[in-house]
């Protein structure tokens, strides 16, 4: 870590000149500001659906816009579970559980004073699967159908109620739904009248662009001033129709700051009041200083993901296995993080639903992964070269950088010669759902993204099951085993949440015995924030709620 304390002192001058570059415009006394500072490089997309994977949505999705199902952010001791957003309730159809009725929440406007209602559902869902909508954007495609990929159509049955049909049944619907952000239509119709075109698409895309700049949802934060690359300021929403959580503090201020030192540097000189995730090496001079570290363990892992494509490297699972039992997690956790995470033994730990009881047991041992090379037939003087694809920062991507030259360091041990393809987070980011046989993989056999462990599709089916290949989902591998695919099967169509819960079981503890991935780390979510600030929740999940949080001027 020397270089990276290093990095830090040397960086902290640029940094404050960059964060003073920033510097807020005078403001009214009575004011209250939060500025924070995140690890995304630029702003998340605006328009409804971000990008920059979850980091978007912490701070571009569910800030300004809801879904029809929302995440209970309000614990820091119970998980994370579905509750109801715009939505009062739902239900699956009897007689065919391909059909959903939702019951839509009444007396909810748009920032722009406009009703949200079935018309705007349809709108919305139309906005991503209809490709002959006007509104269609396939910019905003990826980031949403990928994560809701069985959910075909939206019909309005009156004012208040829609219905919604997936392809085939499918129970993790309502989950899935918490990533498709409500925009309002009537906003977006004035903009594309107003859009100069050659076409009916190319004025879409220019109302699209101009909403952006002035976003209209329902959430409760609204824009307020938006510099792409720099700074986005949200102002409370005082018409929220939750009361109780319209936001204590008046304005937000979002800043991209992709280096933890720089992040780190900025706190500590009060150019900003919170970061995500500060440097490692400064947490006992951050706490020293009176800020406060906040971290919480997530349902997120940060792994590699392996190619399974003809050829791959990694289509041995002795090779697979290895890997797993070459990684001292512990001594990552102690060194290199400082505490700031949990060994990953799978896409969840003992104790969750969703564990089961795999006979594959990963940990750190040495003896056993050379073995296992060894019979594979690799050793000191025949290594497997393997080449992973990462980013330098991004969401929930931790130090990407620092941990994989341990794991670099570590694999050496196991007769591996690890290259890294070191990539920007959001073109890695797209470069995930256009999978290992895309040119973008840049000859890589592995790809190293985190993932959110919140919900059964997130977490396990958009990589394990095979219909999920590129361009569909997350299956950048093209993983292609039938036991995963019959076991996706059973939990989809399990409406009992005890039997659901005991498929899914299976299905992690297989693709934990298959060695499906290289399982590091589980992320806390480490934040560091001002003693000004007051009334956060950290919660049990990838998300945080903005509207109870306080400072003090």
């Amino acid at each position: 870590m020397r270089h990276l304390r290093v990095l830090r002192r040397t960086t902290a001058l640029l940094a404050l000149a960059t964060v003073s570059a920033m510097a807020l415009p005078h403001l009214a006394a009575a004011e209250t500001v939060l500025r924070i500072g995140m690890t995304a490089a630029d702003i998340p997309r605006t328009l409804g659906q971000p990008d920059q994977g979850f980091e978007g949505n912490r701070f571009t999705g569910l800030t300004m816009y809801d879904g029809l199902t929302m995440w209970d952010l309000s614990s820091a001791t119970k998980a994370s579970v579905v509750i109801p957003g715009l939505a009062t309730e739902w239900k699956v159809e009897d007689a065919d559980k391909t059909k959903w009725v939702f019951k839509l929440r009444p007396g909810v406007t748009f920032h722009d004073g406009t009703p949200f209602n079935a018309d705007a559902v349809v709108w919305n869902v139309d906005k991503v699967l209809n490709k002959e909508a006007p509104q269609f954007d396939a910019s905003q495609v990826g980031v949403t159908a990928s994560r809701m990929p069985t959910l075909v159509s939206a019909k309005k049955i009156d004012d208040m109620t829609v219905e919604l049909t997936t392809k085939e049944p499918d129970s993790f619907l309502p989950i899935n739904l918490t990533n498709l952000f409500m925009v309002s239509p009537s906003k977006w119709q004035v903009l594309y009248e107003r859009a100069e075109g050659a076409d009916a698409k190319a004025k879409s895309q220019a109302a699209w662009a101009a909403f952006a700049k002035d976003a209209a949802g329902t959430g409760p934060w609204k824009m307020a001033k938006f510099t792409p690359r720099e700074r986005l300021e949200l102002v409370k929403n005082d018409n929220y129709w939750d009361k109780a959580r319209v936001p204590k503090t008046d304005r937000m201020v979002l800043l991209p700051m992709p280096e933890a030192n720089a992040r780190t540097a900025a706190l500590l000189a009060g150019q900003v009041d919170w970061v995500e995730a500060p440097a490692p090496d400064a947490v006992k001079e951050i706490e020293g200083r009176g800020f406060k570290i906040e971290k919480n363990e997530q349902p997120h892992v940060w792994p590699w993901q392996f190619s399974r494509i003809e050829g791959s490297p990694w289509n041995d699972i002795r090779v697979r296995k290895a890997a797993n039992l070459c990684i001292d997690r512990e001594g990552l956790r102690d060194g290199l993080l400082a505490g700031l995470m949990v060994p990953a033994t799978g896409t969840f730990e003992p104790g969750h639903p969703w564990r089961g009881n795999p006979s594959f047991q990963i940990k750190y041992d040495l003896p056993a992964a050379q073995k296992l090379m060894k019979e594979a037939g690799f050793g000191p003087n025949k290594k497997l070269s393997v080449k992973i694809q990462t980013s330098a920062s991004g969401s929930g991507q931790m130090l990407p950088l620092p941990m994989n030259e341990y794991l670099q360091q570590a694999l050496a041990e196991c007769y591996f010669d690890v290259k890294l393809d070191v990539i920007e987070w959001n073109t890695l980011f797209t470069n995930w759902r256009r999978g290992v046989k895309d040119p973008s993989a840049n000859g890589s056999d592995a790809v190293n993204i985190t993932y959110a462990a919140m919900d059964p599709f997130f977490a396990l089916v958009r990589f394990l099951q095979s219909s999920m290949a590129p361009p569909v989902s997350n299956n950048w591998g093209f993983i292609n085993n039938p036991k995963f695919d019959e076991l996706v099967k059973k939990a989809r169509t399990s409406f009992d949440e005890k039997e659901r819960d005991k498929a899914l079981a299976e299905l992690n503890a297989a693709s934990i015995d298959d060695a499906a991935f290289l399982y590091v780390a589980h992320d806390v979510g480490p934040r560091a924030l001002s003693p000004k600030i007051k009334g956060f929740v950290q919660p049990k999940s990838w998300f945080v709620d903005f509207s109870p949080v306080t400072i003090t001027p």
